[in-house]
């Protein structure tokens, strides 16, 4: 067996979906599994639909996901020629000819045999007709009238065409421009593609590409048509479902391992194992074990897998990845503590780095507001008295650490003979803004002194206030 080579072929006529993306993803994982090589090939012959902007958005979703590949990304609007030269080979075999049938004839016909209860096909009207190269016409691909196509796909089984079923499909349009079933053949051929895996949808394709290949004299490839993604609803994944785009996920603060991970399980398994390294998908991921049926997406499942990922994955990486999202709230990381710290203090507290970043820019700058349920209930009069003693042993603490900061705060609950609770609490508050943070140790640290000095005046400032009946106006 020659060596495996897979290939990524989009349409650029908008975002990389999540459903390519699985696809790419299995494409990618059988070559790599098998030592072989991947191809991103770029089919942007709709020169009405195709932009830049979408290719850009199918190459920065690729470079995100990491699938790297060894050969492209090719463009099929630069090899017209080819494709012309192949359209003018099979005209000289008699395989294809010129028709000029006319818009209005092909919906009558059609219309005739869907009154006929027939299946709807060109009826060969200009197959031994001449047709002068001067006037409008498109070329048809001169399809057998006879036999069978089998196709012995990896993920659906045997499936067989009977050729008469299939009609002269056009591979070239009145402006010249070569068709879908036309290129992929082309290209496919000429990169040596011995693997093609897609969607599903693309599977009444297949035997009209198979009869073009063994026109050309060409090996067909083995073929695995994967089934689609379905939303919560059971109809197709689409916007309407919530972000379909990967680079909609990238931008919710998704991990791109935690993408990768959830796509690989939609219609494939192995046991019970639900987190997967990258390695451990290449190792164990076989294309023949895809199932048959269409997969549900599940947005919770996604969230939960990415939390993982979070807690688990290296610090230094997921601050790397965090820090775009702490830019968005324009924070500049440099300015407070060490990104790689607050990830390890908030690793456990959040679902995304969207989420992540929201609940850490506290850390950077002074927060707007109290949280009004957490201020009523912790910055009372009774309070103040512990915010007034941690002020005064914080102001001059030294050294400013994590153990120091416990050890002041402990001190304090000692002496006032309350549960450290009744002093964390409101300090916690006061600092954040809100009930809720890391230890507060460690959120004292990693605010730094300047900060919570300013942050409990402004609590004391708003216990005094509450006092005398204008708490209204701090809040």
């Amino acid at each position: 067996m020659s060596r495996i080579k897979t290939r990524f072929a989009p349409s650029p006529t908008g975002y990389l979906h999540v459903g390519g993306a699985r696809t790419a993803l299995f494409s990618w994982l059988l070559a790599r599994k098998h030592g072989g090589e991947f191809v991103l090939r770029i089919e942007d012959t709709d020169l009405e639909r195709s932009t830049t902007e979408s290719i850009n958005a199918i190459l920065e979703g690729m470079t995100w996901l990491g699938l790297d590949y060894e050969e492209g990304p090719f463009y099929q609007t630069s090899r017209f020629d080819r494709y012309n030269e192949t359209i003018d080979t099979l005209l000289e075999k008699g395989m294809a000819y010129r028709c000029n049938c006319s818009r209005e004839r092909i919906d009558s016909l059609r219309e005739k045999q869907m009154q006929a209860k027939e299946k709807p096909r060109y009826d060969g009207h200009c197959r031994d007709r001449y047709i002068t190269p001067d006037e409008d016409h498109v070329i048809r691909f001169r399809n057998p009238d006879t036999g069978q196509v089998v196709i012995d796909d990896l993920v659906q089984g045997r499936v067989v065409f009977r050729n008469e079923e299939l009609d002269d499909l056009i591979i070239r349009r009145t402006d010249g421009s070569p068709t879908y079933n036309l290129t992929v053949v082309v290209d496919d051929a000429d990169m040596n593609i011995t693997h093609v895996v897609r969607g599903d949808d693309h599977l009444n394709n297949t035997p009209r590409q198979a009869n073009i290949l063994r026109a050309l004299g060409r090996d067909q490839p083995v073929y695995a048509h994967v089934p689609m993604i379905l939303g919560p609803d059971g109809s197709r994944l689409s916007k309407r479902h919530g972000a379909v785009s990967v680079i909609q996920y990238r931008d919710q603060g998704y991990l791109p391992e935690a993408l990768l991970n959830y796509l690989v399980r939609l219609g494939w398994s192995c046991g019970d194992q639900e987190i997967f390294s990258l390695d451990e998908m290449i190792e164990l991921f076989e294309i023949n074990d895809v199932n048959k049926s269409a997969s549900t997406f599940n947005n919770e499942k996604l969230l939960w897998l990415n939390q993982q990922y979070i807690k688990s994955a290296d610090s230094l990486r997921v601050a790397h990845l965090l820090s775009p999202h702490m830019g968005h709230l324009d924070i500049d990381p440099s300015t407070g503590p060490d990104l790689v710290k607050v990830v390890e203090v908030q690793r456990e507290r959040a679902s995304t780095l969207v989420e992540m970043a929201e609940i850490s820019a506290f850390f950077y700058r002074d927060y707007t507001d109290f949280d009004p349920a957490a201020a009523r209930k912790h910055l009372r009069p009774a309070s103040r008295e512990a915010l007034e003693n941690t002020r005064e042993a914080l102001s001059n603490l030294e050294p400013w650490t994590a153990e120091a900061i416990y050890a002041a705060v402990t001190d304090i609950s000692a002496r006032m003979e309350v549960k450290l609770g009744k002093i964390a609490q409101p300090l916690r508050v006061a600092v954040v803004g809100r009930a809720a943070s890391p230890s507060i140790d460690m959120t004292l640290y990693l605010v730094g002194r300047d900060a919570c000095l300013r942050r409990i005046d402004r609590a004391l400032a708003y216990i005094e206030a509450r006092m005398t009946g204008d708490a209204g106006k701090q809040e």
